[in-house]
């Protein structure tokens, strides 16, 4: 149908200075002109062709017709909205040309509420995404085509968006007018401000110069965004909140506390780990301590034990140098007085000396006549020498020629022996050879062994009937003591478990005996099943806790080691081919697994404690557990939980827990969405697993029986193998006696055929005895010959023997001159001996005296060149050490030595300090080396801690700082829009609240908003699982009205939010959006919806814009008076 109108005043622009202006009632409306097609829908209209209302109450409210003053078309309004002005921001017009579905619109937006009303498909949204496309801002904020160009209507290739914008007076003289023309070709964009090209960087910046956020639902919530809206988190919200009436300083010091806490938490974590570290390197080096002291008081000992060592040189060298002193004086004085006595007896001497060479000659003489008389006595000896040889060679000869004869006596009886022996053996041959039947022989002895055969076959059967009652005997004997062990565990707790792991999985039973027997096996103990190793501290948690786990995981072995798990494995599914048996390896410490929250956020959210607390085992099993159940993530309560509980849960990090009841499970679906997520809730089943029950008379009975029928069974299993025994010694004497004739028969087979080998032997032997006859024959032979050899060398050699005899007589005879001759020169040397003794006699004393000052003189000469040597020596080592110890602390040690101190000061000394360090002991030789080193660790680390925790403390500080400024604000600005949603929900009889839910990390905090929509309710956090659509619906824009007084921003739009609301909500709601929206001095409002209640709320400050669009429209949209459409109805109503 026609669209009626009745048209803005026209504001001033730069683009419409030479336009007049033109004047309207209060209720403003936008026209559109659009040539559809006839698929636009069509307006019911009378005959009058008027546009009629389909229900009898009027279209406007009686107050809007009486405050309206006549007025022409595109003439001046008379009311006050002629004062009234937009905030500097404020839409104050929007012209679209070839956009959507508009040809050639333009509208006139009021500066407070403005509703923007009109059948689907007219293209109220449209309008929505002009000002988001116009302002600069990207399709993604609209959530509808992905090109810009798909903004261009339908048959045209290029369109335009004009926005006009409420001038700043302190920038701007003028409104700003943005203008973006899109091109279909190629997706290209052209932006002009103030008829300028400028670029979209230029306009977003225009843009956010009046703080407008289009990015930001709370100020700009297009159509396909409000589910958005809805999705958003607390935290985002809060964000979201924050940019739209916070002030830009308190954002910022919110990206500032994040960022802070962000590195604080880091640089807690890591001197968290450097104060752990420190901790354990002083605690270790506090207990090396006196370890190292008593290594350094070594240590020192032994420095001036090797000082002490070392300086030895200089005491001796002081001692050398003292005794060189007084050597060098002596032997002076010594020298001195050897020199007057040799003064003195010179002449005496001389006469002595003179005597005693002549002594020396005759001496010389006396050697020479020995030598010759040693000369001649050798000759001699040589001649007894030669004479003994000859004897020696005459008895070997009588020797050999006995031995020749004897040896011929010797072969002549050889000689008789084997003609006897070859007479014997001929008598022999004469002999009948023994006839012996080998073929019989062999007969009787196959038959004795085939008997000893058949006996030891019956032994051997006899045996392995034996072994196999023997096994049924063991196996009894292992089933009765396995039964006993059974019935006394009966009782026990121990007993129990192990009873329902047999019942539960025999497999499994089976392993863990064997593992018990076996942990030698492996590397690290192999933990049984968790029915085993484990039990609940407390009973009455047992039917919560047992509930958690599947039989698998009460069945499971745990094996600490990679190793050991392969080794079971193969032991367990390969040798023993078990196949019930569940297997886990834990290489970690149950230290790593760490709750989801801590102590205190569990206990606000209303848990006991979890799983893992109530269960007692060996660490790496609670481990494997922690691992396959997370028992440290499941809470444990013992009552049943609140919605609200429920609620705070299903936000939290805790997935799992279990009630006395009912256990939860929480599955996330991260991809879909923070709202995407399922529960699964199971009842629990009572326990069987550890509980405490009274023993089973059946089962005791049972075992019993059981035991007194195995023992029946061994008695008579006994009584067999006792029988058997007795069978098999029988046979065994049977088997001796046919062993020993069979060993009789082969031994006569044995001699009768060795009789008859050496019968046939004899031949052979016949001629080699006739061969050794031969031989000792012509032995014979050679001897006469022999014997006549040996006689002519004795007579030989006795003729030699006498011409040696003569030649050792010459010899004694020259032995006999030579020793006269000897004798001679003997007595004139004890002449001249004499004559020498006389003369000492008389200068004796003399000489003697000079002697012996010539040996002291000699020996003080000695003494002192000894000693000269020994000194230059020690001085040079001290030279030598003193030279290696220059500028060292070693030198400071020498040039201190006491200057009297001996070599037995100095020893005394050393012994004392060895003494010491015997009485220090020697402890780890690397302790000092490893307690220097940690000591520079432990500075450096202390350094790290202090700048550390100063950083922390500024971190402190600047958190506080910033936080003392933000938190008060935001406590007071979120106050306000509680207090406006609180009032809101009043207003429609329910109840509501905004609250910062605060936390540590300042990336957590967020807004809590909390509805209650029903008398019997508690109040509860805003999500979508607990609200409606609509409720949902009427907490967001009362939220977003909360905002309204609040608000930075210039304007907000909503489109469609009323969707899913009932009528009662939705008139509450409009209602509550109106007296908030037209309040003084409030930012200006969009609400776009497709339909209206009849009798809504009007506030004169509220602007009606009416889309109207069809194939009815007038080309001209100015020609559309929408005003005399609203008085043509009213005539009409009222004439019927």
């Amino acid at each position: 149908m026609p669209s009626a109108t009745i048209p803005h005043r026209r504001r001033k622009t730069p683009q419409s200075d030479d336009e007049d202006d033109s004047s309207s009632p209060s209720t403003s409306a936008a026209t559109s002109s659009s040539q559809r097609s006839g698929l636009n829908k069509r307006a019911r209209i009378n005959t009058n062709g008027d546009a009629s209302p389909r229900s009898g109450s009027p279209l406007l409210p009686d107050g809007y017709l009486a405050k309206q003053n006549t007025s022409t078309r595109n003439g001046r309004s008379g009311t006050k909205r002629e004062v009234e002005k937009h905030q500097p921001g404020a839409i104050v017009r929007v012209k679209l040309t070839n956009f959507v579905t508009y040809t050639s619109a333009e509208f006139f937006p009021g500066p407070s509420l403005n509703m923007v009303i009109g059948p689907n498909g007219t293209g109220k949204s449209t309008l929505v995404c002009a000002i988001c496309l116009g302002m600069g801002w990207g399709t993604q904020q609209l959530g509808r085509a992905k090109d810009v160009s798909e903004f261009v209507k339908h048959g045209c290739q290029e369109a335009s968006i004009e926005i006009e914008l409420a001038a700043d007076p302190e920038r701007h003289t003028a409104n700003p007018v943005i203008r973006r023309n899109i091109k279909r070709e190629g997706n290209k964009s052209q932006f002009f401000i103030a008829g300028k090209v400028a670029t979209q960087k230029l306009v977003l910046d225009l843009a956010r110069s009046f703080s407008i956020q289009i990015d930001n639902l709370c100020q700009f919530l297009p159509q396909d965004k409000v589910c958005e809206f809805a999705a958003l988190s607390p935290v985002e919200l809060l964000q979201s909140t924050q940019q739209a009436a916070a002030p830009a300083e308190m954002i910022e010091w919110h990206s500032n506390l994040k960022d802070l806490r962000r590195e604080q938490k880091s640089v807690q974590a890591h001197v968290a780990g450097d104060k752990e570290n420190l901790a354990s390197l002083e605690s270790r080096h506090q207990m090396q301590r006196a370890d190292v002291e008593r290594l350094r008081e070594r240590a020192a000992i032994q420095e001036r034990l090797r000082l002490l060592q070392k300086a030895r040189p200089f005491a001796k060298y002081r001692e050398a140098r003292n005794r060189y002193l007084e050597a060098k004086r002596t032997k002076k004085d010594a020298q001195a007085t050897l020199k007057e006595l040799e003064k003195e007896v010179e002449p005496s001497l001389r006469a002595i000396n003179a005597k005693e060479e002549y002594r020396n000659l005759v001496n010389e003489a006396v050697k020479d006549r020995k030598r010759a008389v040693e000369r001649a006595e050798a000759t001699a000896d040589n001649m007894v020498a030669k004479q003994k040889g000859m004897e020696d060679k005459l008895k070997d000869l009588v020797m050999s020629f006995d031995a020749e004869r004897n040896g011929d006596k010797t072969r002549k009886r050889d000689l008789a022996r084997v003609e006897a022996q070859i007479t014997s053996y001929k008598r022999q041959m004469d002999v009948e050879p023994i006839e012996v039947d080998v073929a019989s022989y062999n007969e009787q002895r196959r038959e004795k062994e085939r008997g000893m055969e058949e006996i030891r076959t019956r032994i051997d059967a006899s045996k392995e009937s034996s072994d196999a009652i023997m096994r049924r005997f063991r196996d009894d004997d292992e089933k009765v003591r396995r039964a006993c062990v059974e019935l006394e565990s009966l009782e026990s707790q121990a007993g129990q478990q192990g009873t329902k792991l047999r019942q539960r999985s025999r497999d499994t039973a089976i392993a863990w005996d064997w593992i018990q027997s076996h942990q030698d096996m492996f590397d690290k103990p192999v933990y049984g099943p968790p029915i085993i190793e484990c039990s609940i501290k407390d009973p009455k948690y047992v039917d919560a806790i047992e509930g958690l786990f599947q039989n698998n995981d009460l069945l499971a072995f745990t094996c600490q080691t990679r190793q050991d798990f392969k080794r079971l494995q193969q032991q367990l599914y390969g040798v023993m081919k078990l196949a019930d048996i569940v297997l886990h390896t834990v290489s970690s410490g149950i230290e790593r697994f760490k709750p989801p929250v801590s102590e205190d956020a569990m206990r606000r959210y209303g848990f006991e404690g979890w799983a893992i607390d109530y269960i007692s085992g060996p660490e790496p099993v609670l481990a494997m557990l922690c691992g396959e159940c997370r028992l440290n993530q499941t809470g444990v309560i013992l009552r049943d939980i609140s919605d609200q509980q429920y609620s705070a849960l299903e936000d939290s990090p805790i997935s799992s827990w279990v009630t006395g009841k009912q256990s939860y499970q929480i599955t996330r679906r991260r991809e879909y969405g923070p709202g995407a997520t399922s529960t699964r809730v199971r009842n629990l089943r009572k326990a069987t697993v550890w509980t405490t029950q009274a023993v089973d008379p059946r089962a005791k009975n049972d075992l019993q029986d059981n035991i007194q029928g195995w023992r029946d069974e061994i008695a008579e299993l006994n009584r067999q193998i006792n029988d058997l025994k007795l069978e098999r010694q029988g046979m065994v004497n049977d088997f001796n006696e046919l062993k020993a004739e069979k060993e009789r028969l082969e031994s006569e087979k044995a001699e009768k055929q060795k009789a008859n080998a050496e019968l046939r032997a004899l031949p052979t032997k016949i001629e080699q005895q006739e061969q050794k006859l031969a031989q000792l024959r012509a032995a014979g032979e050679g001897v006469r010959k022999r014997l006549a050899d040996i006689q002519e060398e004795q007579d030989n050699l006795v003729l030699e023997k006498g011409q040696v005899a003569l030649n050792y007589a010459d010899a004694l005879e020259t032995f006999r001159q030579a020793h006269i001759e000897l004798l001679q020169a003997e007595h004139i040397l004890i002449e001249a001996v004499s004559d020498v003794e006389v003369l000492r006699e008389h200068g004796g004393a003399v000489k003697a005296m000079l002697e012996e000052k010539q040996r002291e003189v000699a020996q003080i000469e000695r003494d002192f060149a000894s000693l000269n040597k020994s000194a230059k020596e020690l001085l040079l080592q001290c030279q030598q050490i003193l030279a290696e110890a220059q500028g060292t602390i070693d030198d400071q040690f020498y040039t201190s030595l006491p200057e009297g101190q001996t070599s037995d000061e100095l020893e005394t000394e050393i012994e004392s300090e060895k003494a010491r360090l015997e009485l220090v002991h020697e402890g780890n030789p690397h302790a000092l080396q490893e307690f220097e080193a940690r000591q520079i660790k432990i500075d450096k680390l202390q350094e790290k801690v202090q700048a550390t925790e100063s950083k922390l403390e500024e971190f402190t500080s600047s958190i506080t700082e910033i936080r003392e400024l933000w938190e008060p604000q935001l406590d007071e600005l979120v106050k306000k829009i509680s207090d406006a949603f609180s009032l809101s929900f009043e207003q429609i009889g329910c109840a509501g609240q905004v609250e910062v839910y605060k936390d540590d990390d300042f990336d957590q905090w967020a807004i809590q908003i909390q509805v209650k929509f029903r008398e019997n309710e508690q109040l509860s956090i805003l999500d979508s699982h607990r609200q409606s659509g609509g409720e949902r619906a009427v907490s967001t824009i009362f939220y977003l009205m909360a905002l309204q007084s609040l608000a930075r921003a210039p304007f907000r739009v909503v489109d469609e939010i009323n969707q899913g609301m009932d009528p009662r909500n939705e008139r509450m709601v409009h209602e509550r959006m109106v007296n908030i929206a037209c309040q003084e001095n409030t930012s200006q409002y969009f609400l776009i919806t497709p339909k209206l209640l009849h009798d809504l709320k009007y506030h004169p400050r509220m602007t009606i814009q009416c889309i109207a669009s069809g194939e009815y429209m007038p080309k001209n949209y100015r020609d559309l008076d929408f005003g005399r459409c609203v008085d043509i109805m009213r005539r009409v109503k009222a004439a019927g």
